[in-house]
């Protein structure tokens, strides 16, 4: 417990930027997409980790929309959890193999710059936050991922979509199709401090601080309009 807490207080974070105010998902039928939106008292994406310069305990600092969907909307197989979109930065490695997010024509040097993760959270008491990215079997070869996953052993996809942020807003644009037609869903909102580890010892990726609930009890009582 004490190594993390010291790891934490390295980490420059302003709390405004985390701090929740309100968040909607809101179904954009002209355009066929969903559009999820947060704001914050801060400046969204206006933090980021400081590079630890290894994989091994690398900070992640995310905005995290929790549904209520079934892991199999978005390609998964049955794994048990909940579904969650990720808006993530974390300058130590770059997961989105796919996506050239700063357009320079390097694709693996940007993990910096928030980008979306489908992920699937499970409860976890190994790490002070209580929840980690569910873990495949390193040996079950009948794990479903999306072909766009970054090739970890998580249930983890890296799906490319569409980051905007200006001022405290923070939005991201879902394709109707890369949400298997979903008609509609509940939600929560939270921002978090989550950390690698590869040393086996705990989860591979992991919440270790959790700055703000919305709902302020993860209950997902918010519903997509």
């Amino acid at each position: 417990m004490t190594a993390w807490f010291i790891i934490l207080l390295q980490i420059p974070t302003n709390d405004a930027d985390f701090a929740l105010k309100s968040a909607r998902v809101i179904n954009q039928v002209d355009s066929l997409h969903w559009v999820f939106t947060l704001e914050v008292e801060g400046v969204a994406g206006g933090t980021t980790p400081t590079p630890r310069g290894t994989l091994d305990q690398a900070p992640v600092l995310a905005y995290v929309f929790i549904t209520n969907l079934s892991p199999m909307t978005v390609g998964f197989d049955k794994a048990e959890g909940l579904l969650a979109l990720a808006i993530t930065s974390h300058p130590d490695f770059d997961d989105t193999p796919l996506w050239d997010e700063n357009q320079d024509g390097d694709h693996g040097n940007d993990g910096v710059i928030y980008h979306t993760h489908w992920v699937v959270l499970q409860k976890d008491d190994r790490v002070p936050g209580g929840f980690s990215v569910q873990a495949t079997a390193s040996k079950d070869l009948n794990a479903v991922l999306p072909p766009t996953n970054p090739g970890m052993p998580m249930y983890m996809d890296s799906p490319g979509f569409q980051v905007g942020m200006k001022a405290g807003q923070l939005r991201v644009w879902v394709p109707h199709g890369r949400l298997n037609h979903a008609s509609s869903f509940n939600y929560d909102v939270v921002t978090a401090y989550l950390q690698v580890s590869t040393s086996g010892t705990g989860p591979m990726l992991g919440v270790h601080k959790v700055f703000s609930i919305l709902s302020n009890d993860l209950s997902l009582p918010f519903e997509s309009e």
